[in-house]
């Protein structure tokens, strides 16, 4: 069972179930499930026609087995989702973690299960069609042969038509499968009567084309057209779901755990879905690393080009943080794991690429809503143009033929494949290029961003930030400002603590350890108040800052450097620099932006001087500049442009961005960044690079113009086609060919976002 919480409401309030969902065929299922569900209090769905899938967020009052009642009450076939997301498929032979096995990749079946019924149909139907059109090929009594040849396709090639119409029609509803089963029986029976009425109506060779009324060529022509359509259909989508099925199937399979044995520690081969957190594996030159951790022993390059998308291996020593499915590339490492199964990257990139495969664009809201009523309108124009026909000609084979074009053009299925596969397509594409989209609102989001808010450190900057100098303010020497200060530091996460504290190795260890975000941090080192962070920290603290002090830092800062305030027992000791470097990139990226019509904006806690300086490097304007901004007001200045009317989109990767990325329009996380930013954001791009944020928000506009482009061309080709069918312009086998066609298309369509970025 799949039960995951819902991010948006509380834990106890509601959950999210994802079922299983078999028997859809067109928009109109779709529309069905989603308004039997939605008939629950409290409940809210979201269904998927090519997966096959449904997303439901349930309140705490309604039971799974209520959900799948619900479904299988309709007349479809639900079930909960068997396996979690994790890093692959459980075992040789299960479905992969996703859900999406090949029976969940076509509806009305696979390809495999398609292809009997298709060949069976295209080899009967031929003659009956050559029989039927050629008068030279006519022989006394041919009718009989067509009816013999066409039985067998209008009744088993088709069957999964008339099953689906069948089930329908016992809970007095209707779908695509109603309209071509309506069709193709309303044809063969029609036909039937007719040969039974007069058996000597084929006794005789030479007729012309028109000069008989059996259509047993239109019912099996019109069934093996849809079944070739539903054919190409299953193969396409299933290469549209290929990019996620293969990101989870990234993983190693194996890992080498050592053991304790005998008082020794030795190599042992275990599965890698076993591992625990703190387990410690070996990992050799050309292995998969088989979990999220950190290097205890050794030295390495990693290629994780597989998850970030970026082709630069990235050295990697002790302490350094790996992610499962890179891979190790030269040296031997030994590793510690820190997320095992479901909470692995790999194992969350999976999730939120389903989620937003299995969501809905708020665009794809009106294909729903026509599908709801668009069956049962078809139904009543196909009667209306009957006997249209009938009475303002009287030609009952003409209103006949008129009347199956009307049922078999106006196939909704193109509707409801229109949303879907896009979005299935462009979201694996994007997990390929490590490029993750968190839900279908988030293509709409992209379209309207005007403005990019940029955090400097670790966005546009690479946010490894190194002692450039010690000013020394104070009685003590400058070794020990710089010892003290890596001291007190060495307890805080920030890059900026990182550095201090990576210049002054062995320094000695700290007490009464507080931080203050944005501000600065304090401890006890060897008896010793130790106070280092920004000016305001330390006048909250009650130190004194002197004008020749504020001169120093000033000098600092106009040489492009971060400076840090180190204050020891009550009085400045010194400043410490560091210079950071801007991203090789991050210029061509900005560029880029601006070309994708967005105004970029750098936002930084650090100071005017070293902003624009970094500013000036990239092509950001002085005046697009904001600097010495604390982390709660990183909010109020993305508040403050979304006042001033722009659509912002902004793109960080520490803690105190999480707030802003929240506030965003559109929030962007760097992938490098951490938990909590990634989880506050709407794209996530797991590389390091700014080039990614603007290829991220060009793969969601592609995605959402492929979705218009889709739907534009499903309406169009109703539109059109029913009103042609019926004047009497369309012949059935002609609209069958043209619906299947319509399908196949659109799915074509959409696979061309597989080539995006290459």
């Amino acid at each position: 069972m799949t039960t995951t919480p819902d991010t948006t409401e509380t834990a106890s309030a509601t959950r999210v179930v994802e079922l299983d969902i078999q028997g859809m065929t067109c928009a109109s299922c779709v529309g069905r499930v989603e308004r039997k569900l939605g008939k629950l209090s409290g409940v809210e769905a979201s269904v998927n026609l090519p997966l096959e899938s449904a997303r439901v967020t349930v309140p705490a009052h309604i039971s799974d087995e209520d959900i799948v009642n619900t479904v299988n009450a309709t007349g479809y076939t639900a079930q909960l989702k068997k396996s979690p997301h994790g890093p692959g498929p459980s075992s040789e032979g299960e479905p992969a973690a996703d859900g999406m096995d090949h029976d969940h990749m076509s509806h009305g079946g696979t390809a495999s299960q398609l292809r009997p019924r298709l060949i069976t149909a295209a080899i009967l139907t031929v003659p009956v069609f050559l029989i039927s059109m050629i008068p030279a090929l006519q022989f006394p009594h041919w009718g009989w042969v067509g009816l013999a040849l066409s039985t067998p396709v209008v009744t088993w090639s088709a069957w999964s038509f008339h099953k689906a119409a069948a089930i329908n029609a016992r809970h007095f509803s209707s779908t695509m499968d109603t309209l071509v089963s309506i069709g193709v029986t309303a044809a063969y029976l029609f036909s039937l009567g007719q040969l039974l009425a007069d058996p000597m109506v084929t006794a005789h060779v030479g007729m012309d084309m028109g000069g008989h009324a059996l259509y047993f060529e239109v019912a099996a022509v019109v069934v093996t057209f849809l079944l070739l359509g539903r054919y190409l259909e299953a193969n396409a989508k299933q290469r549209a779901g290929d990019a996620l099925k293969s990101l989870l199937n990234l993983g190693a399979k194996d890992a080498t755990v050592l053991r304790q044995q005998g008082g020794e520690r030795v190599e042992v081969k275990v599965p890698a879905s076993s591992l625990v957190h703190g387990d410690e594996f070996v990992v050799r030159p050309g292995e998969k690393i088989a979990t999220d951790g950190f290097v205890v022993e050794g030295r390495s390059a990693v290629d994780s080009s597989l998850i970030t998308g970026e082709s630069v291996p990235v050295e990697v020593g002790p302490d350094s943080t790996v992610t499962g499915a890179t891979i190790n590339t030269s040296g031997r490492l030994i590793i510690r794991a820190t997320r095992v199964g479901s909470e692995t990257t790999l194992a969350q990139m999976g999730r939120l690429v389903s989620q937003a495969q299995s969501g809905k664009a708020p665009i794809a809201r009106l294909a729903d809503r026509i599908s709801a009523v668009f069956v049962p309108v078809v139904l009543v124009i196909a009667v209306l143009t009957f006997v249209a026909w009938l009475v303002f000609s009287g030609d009952i084979e003409a209103a006949f033929t008129a009347a199956v074009a009307v049922l078999v053009i106006a196939c909704p299925c193109a509707l409801g494949l229109a949303t879907p596969t896009a979005l299935l397509t462009g979201t694996g594409r994007g997990a390929q290029l490590g490029i993750l989209i968190r839900g279908p609102q988030v293509l709409e989001d992209t379209r309207t961003v005007d403005t990019i808010v940029l955090d400097k450190t670790g966005t546009v900057t690479s946010g490894r930030l190194s002692v450039t100098d010690v000013v020394v303010l104070g009685p003590h020497s400058r070794e020990d400002v710089l010892s003290l200060a890596a001291a007190v530091e060495s307890a805080s996460e920030h890059p900026i603590a990182q550095a201090i504290a990576a210049a002054a190795p062995g320094h000695q260890p700290v007490s009464d350890f507080i931080s203050s975000a944005g501000g600065g941090v304090r401890g006890t080192v060897d008896g010793s108040m130790v106070l280092a962070g920004r000016a305001g920290w330390l006048e909250e603290n009650d130190v004194d800052i002197t004008a020749a002090h504020r001169s120093a830092l000033a000098a600092e800062q106009e040489a492009g450097s971060t400076a840090i305030w180190v204050a020891v027992n009550g009085e400045v000791a010194g400043l410490i620099s560091l210079q950071d470097t801007v991203k090789e990139s991050s210029a061509a990226a900005i560029e880029r932006l601006k070309q994708l019509g967005l105004r970029p904006m750098l936002l930084t806690g650090d100071n005017a001087a070293v902003a624009r300086k970094i500013a000036a490097e990239v092509g950001i304007a002085p005046e697009d500049v904001m600097a010495d901004v604390l982390p709660e007001g990183k909010v109020d200045a993305v508040k403050r442009l979304q006042a001033e009317g722009a659509t912002v989109a902004m793109a960080g990767d520490g803690v105190n961005d999480a707030a802003a990325l929240a506030q965003a329009d559109l929030g962007i996380a760097m992938g490098s960044g951490t938990d909590v930013a990634i989880e506050a954001a709407d794209l996530t791009v797991m590389g390091n690079s700014l080039e990614q944020v603007a290829q991220a928000i060009e793969l969601s506009r592609k995605t959402l113009g492929t979705i218009k482009t889709n739907l534009f061309w499903a309406f169009f080709y109703n539109t059109i086609g029913i009103p042609i069918a019926a004047l009497g312009l369309l012949n059935p086998m002609v609209a069958g060919a043209a619906m299947a066609a319509s399908s196949v298309l659109v799915v074509a369509n959409s696979l061309r976002l597989r080539r995006f970025g290459k």
